[in-house]
């Protein structure tokens, strides 16, 4: 069976992905190599499992419509002290409609935005359409998208992202885990890009918490 991107469980209308992988694919070079920049950490949240550990956020569109994972950001790894930007995330309704469905909370985008834009060398505009691409080219393991809570050793899963993306290292993403009544819960999942978009090794400060075995929350 074919496995499925990360857009394809997160995005139900197709329609407006294939509007946006167009406009992905006439764009400018975003990819231009910065001085500044050594690389980008995709940040991909187990929504279930956020939704469950913290009560304060279960009101959000993202526990309330059922999301099975989010995008909480795509951060630029710098030498510089400070990213912050005093500009404002501006996007056509369009694309702001594309990117909610990886990213629905549009105070979070333009927290996200505020806080790292600085050393973005590109537009709003086109760091949104980066993640979009990032996370159409991202296949995402089944058992993180069942909606059945399952254990898993920490190996299987990470073997499991790097078959469906052979460019993937092994060492190129990090797990991380919160624990809840003496339960390891995977909350996130860490994929550590060049700054020309190929996977790369995660650098040190990069690092995973997560145990050798650990639950995935498919509901909360």
């Amino acid at each position: 069976m074919k496995k499925k991107s990360f857009t394809y469980h997160c995005l139900s209308w197709l329609t407006g992905c294939v509007l946006w992988v167009n406009v992905v694919l006439f764009a400018p070079n975003l990819y231009a190599e910065s001085p500044r920049l050594q690389g980008y950490v995709m940040q991909i949240q187990m929504t279930p499992a956020v939704c469950a550990l913290d009560s304060s956020r279960q009101k959000q569109r993202k526990c309330l419509e059922g999301y099975s994972l989010t995008i909480t950001g795509l951060l630029p790894e710098t030498s510089h002290s400070s990213c912050e930007t005093t500009s404002a995330p501006t996007l056509s309704p369009l694309q702001a409609k594309v990117v909610a469905r990886v990213m629905p909370d549009e105070n979070a985008r333009a927290q996200l935005w505020r806080s790292i834009g600085g050393c973005i060398p590109m537009s709003a505009s086109q760091y949104f359409r980066m993640i979009i691409n990032y996370a159409e080219r991202l296949k995402i393991p089944a058992d993180l998208t069942s909606g059945i809570n399952k254990e898993i050793q920490k190996n299987n899963l990470q073997q499991q992202f790097v078959r469906l993306n052979p460019a993937l290292p092994a060492n190129g993403i990090r797990l991380s885990c919160e624990s809840s009544r003496s339960e390891q819960i995977l909350t996130e999942v860490q994929v550590c890009y060049q700054v020309n978009g190929t996977y790369k090794q995660c650098s040190s400060h990069v690092v995973s918490n997560c145990p050798n075995e650990f639950t995935i929350k498919g509901s909360y």
